[in-house]
């Protein structure tokens, strides 16, 4: 057998890919792990699937339960209302009677029209009273008396029933009739109206209510009370029919007085020895003691009560303007919503039954998908390991899974033409990094080193860096002596990047310094070059150079800019400045371009700074420039620095400021101080 190198390579690539493959699947497969999430597609249907249909379950009963509540309660709000309206009518009939009958007598008492009292007279009509009206338990008149010669005397005839039979009593033989309050407000106010009710001992501890009414004598200017006529009430008969109100099986309905004493409750110590907001007090509770205030007032409503027991309920209120009463009805939450809670409870019942029905239909489908994913898993598996020879399993299924056995079988004929594929790109990319490393090497190798004489030269000190956005670049600088008096200086910018940019550069560099050779001037050097540039130039590529002839005997700069960044000067004495003049044509645009010269005269301790536009222009991570600005501020800062301190400064204030952010342009720095034509 003979080795097959092509092979092997093709194996070793697959492996590798392959791992890496598994070390995503592994990351992949601890991601999951970490969110607990099962690592089967049946089980994840599943759960899927329930979570899905059990939220919209969850959302359905939700709705529909809240929906139910929302009817009933408006249904047992207008139920309640009506029941409380015919309570109240109810009440307000048997109370309006005994208030007509008082009414009648009262007004016949008026029409009599004299002072004098007919004692027999009076007891026929309260006789008559309560034998006509068995609802009265008892009926008095009570003259007015004020000890006066001129007022009737004091007398109050009152008739009430006791053991089917009727009785007498005289009221002022037993108290002063004048303190009470039957007697008081109403002549106060000259008005009817019906006391608070009260217990009555001498009606065997029955709960009791008076209606009484002014009687008049006199008219016009004359006209005054005469006296006050009563009827009293036992409300036994209130009690049965509040309690009669039947409220679902707990419910209740209770009766408070204008005072907001409880007249009638299903707690019997609470009747007339409790009031809603002493029972509000005990509790603490604001909400029922507002609430008693709003019944007080009159109001009705149907509101969230709990209860003097404190158990959730709804509470509607109702007034019973006759007396000035509330009646209160109460419906207990469990009961007024049992069928509601019934209902969301069995249909939540069917959708759980429903919702393990869909899971086994799932798991049953899942299980016909994953069978022939199995089979893949496995003949990737052995892919994995670097057997690209696997036989898939074939599929002739026209589903889904049918379609991605055929892609995988695909893109593993794919694979092993890519994997080919990569291995030769691998290896000429490899080989180009090679040669673009010796290009940067070959390419700084060019550029000038400050070797000696130069450090020990006693007319100048210099100092430069280059530092390339790629692995080759178009800057560069130069700087040789020309004579022992003139000492030459070069830096330039080519248009573009990379391995053309370099090619330029050697040739641009290598023209000046051949021409320099030939004249000391400027202009002529660069005019030179350029028409020679210029000439070939099929791919309009330009160069940027400023070019300048020091004389070491007088500090004298002659200079040319061809389209470069203007230098910077750092005078001794003085503040630095960009050198004045606007830049001429660049090298390589116009072959027949003159260019000129200009000079300037460096006083001993001068600098001279040349720089490229990757110095200006390099940028941070928001996209903001260095700037000219900010170039001069650095600059100013280290001006009386050596020339090597002032390019590390420069180089390491563009670092700082770009804060990570690729370099976007080749960056060059060179800085000449001249000492004077002396030892320094």
């Amino acid at each position: 057998m003979h080795a097959n190198p092509e092979h092997d390579a093709v194996t070793a690539a697959g492996a590798a890919a392959a791992s890496q493959d598994t070390m995503t699947l592994h990351k992949g497969s601890r991601l999951l792990g970490s969110r607990l999430l099962p690592r089967t597609i049946a089980a994840r249907l599943i759960l899927l699937v329930t979570l899905g249909t059990s939220l919209i379950l969850a959302g359905i009963l939700g709705f529909s339960h809240l929906r139910a509540r929302a009817l009933i309660e408006a249904e047992v709000a207008s139920s309640a209302r009506y029941l409380a309206l015919a309570s109240a009518h109810r009440v307000e009939a048997a109370l309006s009677t005994t208030a007509r009958v008082v009414e009648i007598m009262a007004l016949q008492l008026e029409q009599q029209n004299h002072d004098a009292i007919d004692a027999s007279a009076l007891q026929r009509l309260l006789r008559r009273t309560l034998e006509n009206n068995p609802e009265i338990y008892g009926t008095a008149i009570a003259f007015d008396y004020d000890g006066s010669a001129d007022s009737p005397r004091r007398y109050a005839p009152y008739l009430y029933r006791q053991d089917a039979q009727i009785h007498a009593m005289q009221l002022e033989d037993v108290y002063d009739y004048r303190r009470q309050d039957w007697y008081q407000i109403p002549r106060e106010l000259d008005q009817a109206g019906w006391s608070e009710p009260y217990f009555d001992a001498d009606a065997g501890n029955t709960l009791m209510a008076t209606y009484a009414v002014p009687f008049h004598r006199g008219s016009g200017a004359t006209r005054h009370i005469a006296g006050i006529v009563t009827a009293d009430i036992a409300l036994d008969w209130l009690a049965q029919t509040i309690g009669a109100i039947k409220v679902l099986d707990t419910g209740y309905a209770f009766l408070l007085s204008r005072h907001g004493s409880i007249l009638t409750h299903p707690v019997s110590d609470h009747i007339m020895n409790e009031s809603i907001f002493s029972l509000a007090e005990a509790a603490n509770d604001p909400v029922l003691r507002e609430l008693g205030r709003r019944m007080l007032r009159g109001e009705s409503g149907f509101v969230p009560y709990h209860g003097f027991a404190g158990m959730p309920a709804r509470l509607y209120y109702g007034p019973i303007p006759a007396t000035g009463w509330s009646l209160g009805i109460v419906f207990p939450e469990h009961e007024l919503f049992a069928d509601i809670r019934e209902m969301t409870l069995t249909v939540a019942a069917i959708g759980l039954l429903g919702i393990l029905l869909i899971c086994l239909v799932v798991a049953v489908t899942a299980r016909t998908i994953t069978r022939p994913l199995h089979s893949l898993a496995s003949a990737a598996s052995r892919m994995r390991n670097g057997d690209f020879a696997v036989r898939l399993p074939a599929q002739t299924a026209r589903d889904e899974v049918g379609d991605l056995s055929r892609a995988f079988a695909a893109m593993h004929r794919d694979l092993q033409t890519h994997i080919r594929d990569l291995v030769a790109t691998t290896a000429a990319k490899e080989r180009i990094e090679g040669e673009l490393s010796i290009a940067h090497d070959i390419q700084m190798s060019i550029l000038p080193k400050m070797l000696p004489p130069f450090f020990s030269h006693p007319a100048f000190t210099l100092f430069a860096v280059v530092e390339p956005a790629r692995e080759v670049g178009g800057d560069f600088y130069d700087f040789f002596l020309l004579d022992d008096d003139h000492l030459c200086l070069v830096i330039a910018d080519v248009s573009g990047k990379g391995v053309p940019a370099s090619l330029f550069m050697a040739v641009t560099k290598t023209l000046i310094k051949a021409t320099a050779k030939a004249t000391l001037n400027p202009a002529e050097i660069l005019g030179q070059v350029n028409r020679q540039i210029s000439h070939d130039n099929d791919q309009s590529m330009f160069v940027t150079v400023f070019c300048a002839l020091l004389d070491l005997r007088d500090g004298t700069l002659t200079y040319t800019n061809a389209g470069h960044n203007p230098p910077l000067l750092l005078p001794v004495q003085g503040a630095p400045h960009y050198l004045s003049g606007s830049p001429q044509l660049v090298i390589g645009a116009c072959e027949d371009y003159v260019y000129q010269t200009a000079s300037i005269q460096l006083a001993p301790g001068d600098c001279l700074l040349l720089y490229t536009d990757g110095v200006t222009e390099a940028m941070n991570l928001q996209d903001d420039l260095y700037s000219e600005e900010r170039l001069l501020a650095v600059a100013a800062e280290r001006q009386h620095q050596s020339v090597g301190e002032l390019i590390k400064g420069i180089t390491s204030s563009i670092r700082d400021f770009a804060a990570g952010a690729p370099q976007s342009d080749d960056i060059t720095l060179m800085a000449i101080g001249y000492r004077g034509p002396g030892d320094g």
